[in-house]
């Protein structure tokens, strides 16, 4: 044997080897049989913190446009938009891109699965496709017959699955079916050890390529389109577009919600979405967007649906059950400045068994975790924005800093690529399941169509798909506690990215139910002075005082005054009246309080000293054709207010809630377009609102030291 075919044969003989060594070192790593040797781990690279830069070449057209104002603007947008890519969306009948997202927002008509157009009164001024990260792209492919993994076997039941004659009512049960069991399944299923893509999956550090079901090509190339239609409607001036993805994770037990939306600011994002695959811990996606940071790329992640928790979204400790600290806060609020209050699946502002003395606490209330087969309740305490900022100030007292010092915004959670933001027109989400009045429990079931509901239910361990009511049997699928909600709004110099991306950052936003109501808010100790009917109102109370989403210093025993003016949408109902929510803690044992305060009312009418509540202003809703009163409510309320109950030792928050008069609710709407009352168990009447972010006031540094109970006494020195 010639030296050639030696060094061949020993080349062949070494392959082997070194694949082997290379799956126990991977074992040993991955089962933590032992510790691991730090030098294996330098064989390890991240994929996700590598970045593209997916600019695309395009004519400007931002000529003549306006000047930056100094005093800001309000810019109205959705940041939480589903389209096809979503693997819930694409097998319920979605097939908008997100071309077709983003022409909607600018004001296009799109179709709905179900045939009907979906447009909007008058077009958003920002948007953000988030389509869930996890599996991005994947069910489209299986569906899609000329893709390789399409060949599979796992992918056939969804071959042509959103073909023309199966965009239907009727597939609902197949649909329901396949993304109840087969999903579930299939996402599951990982490669044997020895394989490939075992390899590539822990040297990439991207565990989803372990999975037989996965395609990085097919998930890359989603992103990309992603990443690449936001930058091509990106208009500055004129429309602004961020790209964006859903962070999609849970509690691994009970299940419950811990979903968010990552927002990067700049025409650059990385490979790929950092996903649950990759971790469910979200402490682990703020180290990735730290990273993110470090190579120029800046990132908010906004959670969401926190009333779907069971009170995981706000807890009192981290996702490992270990003690919150000043680095987990101050990590925490570095990469989520802001959270959506307001969306689709319910409101999360409070709920009526935390703020019991609260009259607008019961408010679209979803009281069941996102997702649950069979709906199971979702526990208030830890999901609502208001105790979540109570509970800040506590940690805060007890030197553990405040993970909860965060601004508002609401958002649709769209999954047809077109939020539906009027109750009069309203198509829910989910497409084919909740796209009509029947399925989304509005209007009794026609005969034949509850045998169709409670097979498809079944699909989704619902045991009751129907109730029984006045005017005849009806859908009990849970849509009924859904909402046409919401909007998310900037205060911005432009409408451009970097101006509306540092108002998140300094939370100098406020979150809508999806009317265009406007909301200014300053907190200061001199503001009395501004005149509130000067044309230098704004400009003299931002140099005078601080905004929505700032922190207000202590001015020795001075009492805070705060402006507030609100303004309605001009295609809304008038106002009716405008409250200041405030929380506070007492600084000598650390207990929070809130109390809701009446500042101004519609009509010319006062607010009562003792109660601090507005008269009823006489506004009401005909049930009989939703029609409202006229002549009553305000186009604007302005008012300088200060805190009857101040007390300047006390950490406090402050934050505005707006109210229009009553209209009708969409299920209200629904009921009354095909002749029939409305359904007895939900509100008739809603009153659409708005929140503003907090402002924060900041005593003086107390002289109370907190002595934590606990720990252990050592009996000899150990050291």
């Amino acid at each position: 044997m010639n030296f050639k075919s030696k060094k061949l044969l020993y080349l062949l003989f070494l392959l082997p080897v070194l694949y082997v060594a290379q799956l126990l070192i991977i074992d040993i790593d991955v089962n933590k049989k032992r510790p691991i040797l730090n030098i294996f781990k330098l064989m390890q690279d991240d994929s996700a913190l590598e970045i593209v830069d997916f600019s695309v070449d395009k004519k400007t057209t931002n000529s003549n446009l306006p000047k930056p104002n100094k005093d800001r603007n309000p810019y109205y947008g959705d940041l939480h938009v589903h389209t096809k890519y979503s693997f819930d969306a694409y097998v319920f009948g979605i097939t908008a891109s997100p071309d077709d997202a983003y022409r909607y927002a600018k004001g296009d008509g799109i179709l709905h699965p179900l045939g009907y157009e979906m447009k909007l009164r008058e077009p958003l001024d920002f948007y953000s496709v988030t389509d869930h990260g996890f599996y991005m792209g994947m069910i489209q492919a299986f569906a899609d017959t000329s893709t390789e993994i399409s060949k599979k076997d796992f992918a056939k039941a969804f071959h042509d699955l959103n073909r023309k004659d199966n965009l239907t009512v009727e597939s609902a049960g197949e649909r329901s079916d396949l993304f109840s069991s087969i999903i579930g399944a299939v996402i599951a299923e990982p490669h044997p050890n020895w394989h490939p893509n075992m390899i590539k999956a822990w040297l990439t550090k991207n565990t989803q390529r372990a999975l037989k079901s996965f395609d990085y090509d097919i998930h890359k190339s989603a992103w990309a389109d992603i990443a690449r239609s936001a930058n091509e409607h990106n208009d500055p001036g004129k429309f602004t577009t961020f790209i964006g993805y859903e962070f999609t994770t849970s509690t691994d037990i009970e299940g419950g919600n811990l979903h968010r939306n990552v927002i990067f600011n700049s025409s650059e994002a990385s490979i790929r979405p950092w996903t649950r695959i990759d971790s469910l811990n979200p402490e682990d996606l703020w180290t990735w967007q730290d990273g993110l940071r470090e190579k120029g790329i800046d990132t908010v992640s906004i959670p969401h649906n926190s009333n779907g928790s069971n009170g995981q979204m706000f807890e009192m400790e981290s996702f490992l059950g270990r003690a919150i600290d000043q680095g987990y806060s101050d990590k925490r609020m570095r990469n989520e400045p802001l959270v959506e209050v307001t969306q689709v699946k319910g409101t999360s502002e409070t709920h009526p068994l935390l703020s019991p003395d609260d009259d607008w606490a019961d408010f679209e209330i979803m009281d069941i975790r996102v997702g649950s087969r069979p709906p199971t309740y979702s526990r208030p305490s830890g999901g609502y924005v208001r105790e979540a900022y109570l509970n800040g100030l506590t940690l805060e007292f007890t030197q553990q800093g405040n993970p909860y010092k965060f601004g508002l915004i609401g958002s649709s959670d769209t999954h047809t690529g077109a939020g539906a933001f009027d109750e009069s027109n309203y198509w829910s989400k989910v497409g084919l399941l909740d796209g009509d009045a029947e399925n989304r429990g509005s209007v009794p079931l026609a005969p034949e169509n509850r045998e169709r509901l409670e097979e498809y239910m079944a699909a989704f361990n619902q045991p009751q798909s129907t109730i029984a009511l006045e005017q005849g049997d009806y859908a009990n699928t849970g849509f009924t506690q859904w909402g046409a909600s919401g909007l998310a709004v900037a205060w911005a110099e432009e409408n451009t990215r970097d101006s509306i991306f540092k108002a998140f950052k300094r939370k100098e936003t406020f979150a809508t139910t999806g009317s265009r109501i406007a909301v200014r808010f300053f907190g200061g100790f001199d503001l009395s002075s501004i005149d509130l009917n000067s044309d230098n109102l704004v400009s003299d109370s931002y140099k005078k005082g601080v905004t929505m989403g700032a922190d207000l210093m202590s001015d020795g025993d001075k009492t805070p005054e705060f402006i507030v003016w609100a303004q309605k949408d001009k295609n809304g109902a008038s106002l009716q009246r405008v409250q200041i929510i405030k929380g506070w803690m007492d600084t000598t044992s650390g207990r929070p309080s809130e109390k809701v305060y009446d500042i101004a009312c519609s009509d010319g009418l006062d607010v009562d000293p003792v109660t601090h509540r507005c008269p009823d202003n006489g506004a009401r809703v005909n049930i009989a054709d939703c029609s409202i009163s006229k002549n009553v409510g305000s186009s604007e309320l302005k008012t300088l207010w200060r805190d009857p109950e101040f007390k300047s030792s006390d950490k406090s928050f402050y934050y505005v809630r707006v109210l229009e008069n009553p209209t009708c609710r969409w299920s209200t709407w629904d009921a009354i377009k095909r002749g029939f009352k409305p359904r007895e168990d939900l509100h008739d009447t809603i009153q659409e609102r708005a929140w503003s972010s907090p402002i924060w006031f900041i005593p003086d540094p107390s002289d109370v030291v907190v002595v934590p109970l606990g720990g252990t006494v050592p009996i000899r020195n150990t050291n």
